[in-house]
């Protein structure tokens, strides 16, 4: 009968093969020693131009990725109607990957209600009866003492914006949290002076979402008249290019209270403090502006958004999913990494052996997380893998915390490739595990940005080793490689 070992080498091409190349060095080491160190080195050195080449082809792309772009056309219908079609069929994807016989998982029903929801929001041209939605939401954002609660309990009164041109029904002003602005239509960003650089990139990553923004400058009564439209002018200067300057609006939302002198009846001079009306009549006016030019293009950027941040829900629940099915592929390859290291005594040749069985492994959870990988790429993560694993010392350290632990086992006749055995095992396992984030990381990416990312996976790699450096985690690692690697009757004497 096969062993479970033998099955997956005869099914995994790219593992056979390249454990073969182990064998035929080994076979020159046999010959002369220096010969096996070349074999290692050419295999090596191959990998490495070819990460070489294809990282450099991707350095554009990426730097294409890392800029932020601001939508150039406002959000049509067709591109609504797009959005929710990617949800939908992320969905089925979903049901599909679950593979419940028939059955629906309460989080797909879940999801599908939440897409139908959605619809609901938008007007049928066929003659359907769903309606654009009428109710409208403003959210208020800005740093602490800018006058957030303030601003956002004058607009809750209702009455500081008139009815819409548009219908007869008035519009709801709503004030979601702060937090999550994905459902508010229109955004209020406050600020009581300059803009500061976070700042100015919050209002861009909003723009980049689409969301409709203006730029506030609240407390204006604190400056000095001649002050206040010389600010308001350094502030429209600042986002130029971001902003329209009619979309950056100066307001007092609770002028300072002044003092008032009363003549009385009998002559007498009374003073008191009274409270000025806010100062809010331009920002009303550019709302409502607003409200009535953009209605639809307001509810269809929100629903693009909330769109968007159910599909990034459907896809945590798929990476959910395939996790649960990648791990016992990495635990597989694991013990697979550590019988190949464990037999070979050429400590030269560990990782040549290993780097094959990385890439195979590289396939197979590309495959689980729907990223498709050739040879020459498997090979470039791998060797990317391997070459920052070295870098980072990792492979010393692993040494050096397992091997404590396994001298408390009387295998000494075995000391030196059950440590590279277990060694080789657990950095498998970390390599694996940093995959299944990276891949999780780039699935939430549009098709076209998905190109490999060298700098996020080894970020990915260096969470997951910090992550994996647990006292017990290794105990257990090092007791189940004793099981596996050693003789039933070496195992029971230790």
């Amino acid at each position: 009968m096969n062993s479970p070992v033998s099955s997956i080498l005869l099914r995994r091409p790219i593992l056979l093969g390249g454990l073969g190349l182990t064998c035929g060095a080994l076979m020159l080491n046999g010959l002369d020693a220096g010969l096996s160190h070349w074999g290692g080195t050419i295999v090596w050195g191959a990998i490495t131009l070819g990460s070489g080449l294809w990282w450099l082809q991707q350095r554009t792309a990426k730097s294409a990725i890392d800029r932020l772009q601001l939508p150039t056309t406002p959000v049509d219908r067709a591109l609504v109607d797009k959005t929710l079609a990617a949800v939908e069929q992320r969905i089925n994807q979903l049901v599909a990957e679950r593979g419940d016989s028939g059955e629906i998982h309460p989080s797909i029903t879940e999801f599908r209600d939440q897409l139908n929801s959605l619809r609901q929001n938008l007007d049928d041209p066929i003659g359907g009866t769903a309606k654009l939605r009428q109710q409208l939401s403003i959210s208020f954002l800005g740093g602490r003492s800018v006058g957030k609660t303030t601003l956002s309990q004058i607009f809750r009164r209702g009455d500081t914006v008139e009815q819409s041109q548009e219908t007869s029904e008035s519009t709801d002003m709503s004030l979601p949290h702060t937090e999550d602005v994905t459902a508010a239509d229109l955004v209020l960003f406050l600020t009581t002076g300059d803009v500061t650089d976070s700042e100015f990139q919050t209002i861009r990553t909003l723009l980049a979402q689409r969301h409709r923004v203006l730029l506030v400058f609240n407390k204006q009564d604190q400056y000095l008249p001649d002050d206040r439209p010389v600010i308001l002018q350094q502030l429209r200067d600042r986002v130029a290019g971001v902003l329209a300057a009619e979309d950056v609006i100066a307001v007092s939302a609770k002028p300072a209270p002044i003092k008032v002198r009363r003549i009385e009846a009998d002559g007498s001079m009374q003073e008191q403090l009274e409270q000025p009306e806010p100062e809010v009549a331009a920002l009303q006016a550019r709302i409502q502006q607003i409200l009535t030019s953009e209605k639809q293009q307001l509810v269809y950027a929100t629903v693009v958004r909330q769109a968007q941040a159910l599909q990034r829900s459907i896809q945590a629940e798929l990476n959910k999913l395939r996790r649960d099915r990648a791990l016992p592929v990495i635990e597989q390859y694991q013990w697979i990494a550590a019988a190949a290291t464990f037999a070979n005594p050429v400590s030269s040749l560990d990782l040549l052996a290993t780097a094959t069985i990385n890439a195979q492994m590289v396939m197979d959870l590309g495959a689980i997380y729907q990223q498709k990988f050739s040879l020459e790429q498997a090979k470039t993560m791998t060797g990317t893998l391997a070459s920052q694993m070295v870098k980072l010392g990792l492979v010393e350290v692993a040494s050096q915390a397992i091997s404590p632990l396994l001298k408390t086992h009387a295998l000494t006749y075995v000391a030196g490739g059950m440590l590279q055995g277990v060694s080789a095992a657990y950095l498998t396992r970390v390599a694996g595990l940093s995959l299944t984030e990276y891949f999780e990381e780039q699935s939430y990416l549009p098709q076209a940005e998905s190109t490999f990312q060298p700098d996020r996976l080894m970020q990915k790699l260096q969470s997951v080793f910090q992550a994996n450096q647990r006292s017990a985690f290794l105990q257990t690692l090092v007791k189940q490689a004793i099981g596996r690697l050693t003789p039933p009757a070496a195992a029971a004497a230790s």
